[in-house]
């Protein structure tokens, strides 16, 4: 079975025969003992130190469908490369586009990807408040916010409904992680230790559903909740909505409230908190294992890893679009 591999250390990456040389470089810039991978075990890689890498490398990466994910000292998602696209469908795309351009198909799709978010977001603070966790009046703002978004159709109110909604979300951070805490959320840049692992998980959950996306025929480009642009993956952002909640939220609540990450796991740089490296290591470990951890699926009635709901998300997306089969959001039922 293909792994993800993390890239921590700075480096060079090279070819050598059917296999991947990673040779990392210490503190000095001197060459550590080099690290093999066979290519047919790696799926995808993050990088987050620098990476030394020619093109030859990379038309390698590109023969073999594995994607590269890049992330800047400030834990900022920087980029991908993305192999060539082996599962294009032209049918696909102008559906996409004529779906997209759409407004009232287009604003339907948005509120189902927001409703869903929603629902997972309730569906967190519903699992604390059963622990002990006073988090009923912030759940009824959720639900007041979530009744409104049928009865808009706009995407800018949309937007701003989604806003509200995740403002309330995380003012029940502070009652949910125990020794930090968050006073709000601050992006760029994070000003407190929760806010930076916010930022990175989220991160993470983004590229996590870029690569997934380029598994189906769908275009990361064109996005109906979130409003396409230049440069960057737009689909990515609406079906990450959907999964932050399960993915990224819970591992941030496992590993602080666990004391897996403490206060030494950071640092304070340039007016911004960033994790280190040991602190990276652990959340992207809790990540991953969240990503594989599997659940009885109660439409396909056996078990399904998280990663691959996501791909199930996709092809319900798909369908949706091609108008075989109207789109359900994932909804957390456990």
């Amino acid at each position: 079975m293909k792994k993800t591999y993390y890239l921590f250390n700075p480096g060079r990456l090279q070819r050598q025969d059917n296999t991947l040389k990673f040779t990392p470089y210490d503190e000095d810039g001197n060459e550590q003992k080099p690290r093999f991978l066979p290519v047919e075990n790696v799926q995808e890689l993050y990088c987050f130190g620098n990476l030394e890498a020619n093109s030859a490398l990379y038309n390698f990466l590109g023969k073999e469908q594995i994607s590269v994910h890049f992330f800047d000292y400030y834990e900022n998602y920087t980029g991908s490369f993305m192999p060539r696209e082996t599962l294009i469908s032209g049918k696909m795309l102008i559906s996409q586009v004529r779906f997209q351009q759409n407004k009232k198909k287009r604003i339907d799709l948005a509120q189902r990807i927001l409703t869903g978010a929603a629902f997972n977001m309730v569906k967190n603070l519903k699992y604390y408040n059963t622990r002990g966790k006073d988090l009923e009046p912030i759940i009824a703002i959720i639900g007041n916010l979530s009744a409104r978004i049928k009865e808009t159709n706009n995407i800018n109110e949309l937007m701003g409904i989604e806003g509200n909604i995740r403002k309330n979300y995380y003012q029940a951070f502070d009652l949910i992680i125990n020794d930090f805490n968050m006073q709000g959320r601050s992006y760029r840049p994070p000003l407190n230790e929760i806010n930076a692992l916010i930022s990175f998980g989220n991160m993470m959950c983004y590229s996590q559903c870029l690569k997934t996306i380029h598994q189906t025929q769908l275009n990361p480009t064109i996005s109906f909740l979130h409003e396409p642009g230049t440069r960057r993956f737009s689909l990515s952002l609406d079906l990450a909505e959907v999964f932050k909640p399960l993915l990224v939220d819970r591992v941030i609540f496992k590993v602080l409230n666990k004391k897996m990450i403490q206060t030494g796991d950071f640092e304070e740089t340039m007016n911004r908190i960033v994790l280190r490296t040991n602190g990276k290591k652990t959340f992207v470990q809790a990540f991953e294992d969240r990503l594989t951890e599997t659940i009885n699926h109660r439409t396909l009635n056996r078990s399904v890893s998280y990663k691959h709901l996501i791909k199930l998300e996709c092809y319900k997306l798909q369908k949706h679009i091609l108008e075989i089969e109207e789109y359900k959001p994932f909804k957390m039922w456990w």
